[in-house]
């Protein structure tokens, strides 16, 4: 009976690693559907139906791909919504670029890098 060879099992892994990288990492999708629940069956928001909590989570996501600061866009929540909460803010700009737009996590966590609350 042959046994793998330590070059054999290292191979392998290898090989897997270098077909992921050159395949990419899969695309990723955006889920209207938990973004939906996630906003609405959370208190706070008090969006008129589903249309209306969709097309502010676009305009969530349009802001920040468009390069407005976190603390901009932040601003802007707490003022639409009347709640000068951080945390429903924040919450609400992670929702909608996690669930509609993850193409443009990676501006979103650039743009709150340096992002501190301010003391109240």
């Amino acid at each position: 009976m042959n046994k793998p060879t330590l070059t054999a099992a290292l191979t392998l892994p290898a090989f897997a690693i270098t077909c992921a990288a050159v395949l990419g990492s899969p695309a990723a999708h955006a889920d209207t559907v938990a973004y939906l629940i996630n906003v609405t069956v959370r208190p706070g928001y008090n969006f008129a139906n589903a249309d209306d909590a969709v097309s502010y989570g676009h305009t969530v996501c349009t802001n920040i791909g468009s390069g407005r600061s976190y603390a901009d866009v932040m601003g802007q929540i707490k003022s639409d919504f009347n709640n000068p909460d951080d945390y429903q803010a924040s919450y609400l700009i992670t929702q909608a670029v996690n669930e509609l737009c993850p193409a443009i996590i990676w501006q979103l966590r650039n743009s709150a890098a340096n992002h501190r609350p301010r003391e109240s």
